[in-house]
């Protein structure tokens, strides 16, 4: 019997789901606020980790290590259950139409990878903040932007010749100058990028918490997956497709 789409979620981005909401409900009902604080200070993104001179006490818990995995680990942390379901809403159409292309191994790689992106931007127009950066959205992000990359094409997911079947996930990928030339991605792309400026810069309460959005963070997520995409994308090329000749930098 086939599945009906609203329940028809690729197992990899239940997994992913479950483990954002193991890591809110250890961190809410688990932890004291000391240990929170303590968590934070190892798994967040702290610009202010990657700046000597503002350093308090010698270094940061984690010390070289967290200077790695904190690229990722912070996309784990949500700030409240608002915080989270936002996210969580975003990952569940995007994420699934990703996933059901590139496979899981290949989902999470990139899903670690935009999130990178995203966590690099921000440091780079953050530098020295001690404010610690949480949330997936970044990677989210990348998410929205892969998917734009093959979900409007024709025959694909969100096409208007689609087809009904898994076929839908496999058309040939957008080339990033057609993208230039496809007006649904383009108004897409002008409605992401707006809302995200509209809301950073006046830090509308959209995540349930009352702290600003990192929008730089999404943008970075947002491109990345966006030019990367072709070098996580197993499909075959179509007729002029440059991914890997725009990626490969």
């Amino acid at each position: 019997m086939k599945r009906e789409p609203l329940f028809n979620v690729p197992t990899i981005v239940i997994a992913v789901l479950a483990v954002l909401a193991l890591v809110h409900a250890i961190r809410a009902l688990l932890l004291s606020d000391q240990q929170d604080v303590g968590l934070l200070l190892l798994f967040a993104f702290i610009p202010a980790r990657f700046d000597s001179s503002m350093l308090l006490g010698g270094s940061f818990p984690g010390g070289f290590g967290a200077e790695i995995w904190s690229f990722v680990s912070y996309a784990l942390i949500h700030a409240d259950v608002t915080h989270l379901g936002f996210n969580a809403v975003w990952l569940l159409p995007f994420g699934s139409a990703v996933a059901r292309r590139i496979g899981p191994v290949r989902f999470l790689l990139l899903l670690a990878v935009t999130a990178a992106a995203g966590a690099a931007l921000h440091l780079a127009t953050h530098a020295g903040e001690m404010f610690p950066m949480i949330g997936a959205s970044a990677a989210i992000s990348g998410m929205m932007a892969a998917a734009m990359r093959f979900a409007f094409q024709r025959g694909g997911p969100l096409g208007f010749w689609r087809s009904e079947d898994d076929e839908s996930y496999r058309v040939p990928a957008i080339p990033l100058s057609g993208m230039l030339r496809d007006t649904r991605v383009l108004a897409f792309l002008g409605v992401w990028f707006g809302l995200n400026l509209v809301f950073g810069l006046g830090s509308l309460p959209i995540t349930g918490a009352d702290q600003t959005v990192a929008w730089q963070a999404h943008i970075g997520g947002f491109l990345a997956g966006l030019l990367l995409f072709g070098l996580f994308d197993p499909a075959p090329a179509g007729p002029g497709r440059q991914d890997l000749d725009v990626t490969r930098h």
